[in-house]
């Protein structure tokens, strides 16, 4: 976990599947993910050792469906439908004994996001899955108890913070290139991964299609409507400030962006911003008096 932290700056960027493979322990290369399955076993211990969810491109179905629950806390599928598969019984081992274990999230083809350390908390049989946490101590809470309701409150907090926030963030700047969808600044320590409605509203951990690359300033004026962008992808900016003279900034890098096309859009159509999603943003923009 020190090792990927350090390639993967404290778990904020994500890692190439190849680059995996520098890895080693005790002299000897070690791998961190089983590139034919989605949880690691190594022969040498005696429960599992990490997770994986391959990514999948918006449209196309899971392979396992390894989203939130109703509670909000994480899942993760177990190998087909048999309790006693090796892998499954591999897992287990992990919950009983509150091994750590490292999630790699797919966020591109051969393209993972670590977040780790990452707990299973209980095992959901009769669903073939298990319940992620992030720390061992929750699966003690009893489960009516106002302890356990403070709990889900965290859980699902932490889930934003921890998990869903790095995969969307890395999902949606590898879509954009690392640039921002309204002026195509390339430099990614001044970009954000901005949600097109909020995150709860899309239900996905990762739906490239409710996110924009925009730079801080841009992400600043989108949510305070200050810019809107129209589902034809069309930049608007809030008519008041168009007869305002101020500094370049607001010249430059706002009122000469209106009615302009969106200058950086994924390569891949089903990866663009979903313009129902536009449509409900866009209407908001409009109600504070667009031009």
């Amino acid at each position: 976990m020190a090792w990927l932290s350090a390639r993967t700056n404290d778990g904020s960027l994500p890692v190439r599947g190849e680059d995996l493979a520098d890895f080693q322990f005790d002299g000897e290369r070690f791998a961190l993910v089983d590139r034919q399955r989605g949880i690691r076993k190594p022969a040498a211990l005696a429960a599992a050792f990490s997770i994986r969810t391959v990514y999948t491109q918006p449209g196309q179905p899971r392979p396992y469906d390894d989203l939130p629950g109703v509670d909000g806390r994480l899942r993760y599928k177990w190998r087909g439908t048999d309790p006693q598969h090796p892998e499954n019984v591999a897992l287990r081992r992990a919950m009983q004994h509150r091994l750590p274990l490292i999630w790699f999230f797919g966020v591109g083809q051969g393209l993972y996001q670590p977040t780790f350390p990452v707990y299973l908390v209980a095992e959901e049989v009769a669903r073939h899955q298990f319940v992620v946490g992030y720390e061992p101590e929750l699966a003690a809470a009893a489960p009516d108890s106002p302890v356990e309701a403070a709990l889900r409150r965290y859980v699902l907090q932490e889930t934003k913070v921890r998990l869903h926030q790095p995969v969307f963030r890395a999902t949606v700047m590898r879509a954009y290139g690392t640039r921002c969808a309204v002026c195509s600044l390339r430099h990614g320590e001044l970009l954000d991964a901005a949600h097109i409605v909020p995150d709860s509203t899309e239900g996905g951990i990762a739906s490239v299609t409710n996110g924009l690359a925009l730079c801080r300033i841009h992400h600043a004026a989108y949510d305070r409507r200050i810019l809107g962008i129209n589902p034809d992808y069309v930049v608007h900016i809030r008519h008041d400030l168009l007869d305002e003279i101020d500094g370049p900034m607001l010249e430059h890098g706002l009122k000469r962006r209106h009615g302009q096309p969106l200058m950086v859009l994924p390569e891949i159509g089903r990866e663009r911003p979903d313009r129902d999603l536009l449509a409900q943003t866009w209407e908001q923009f409009a109600s504070r008096g667009s031009s």
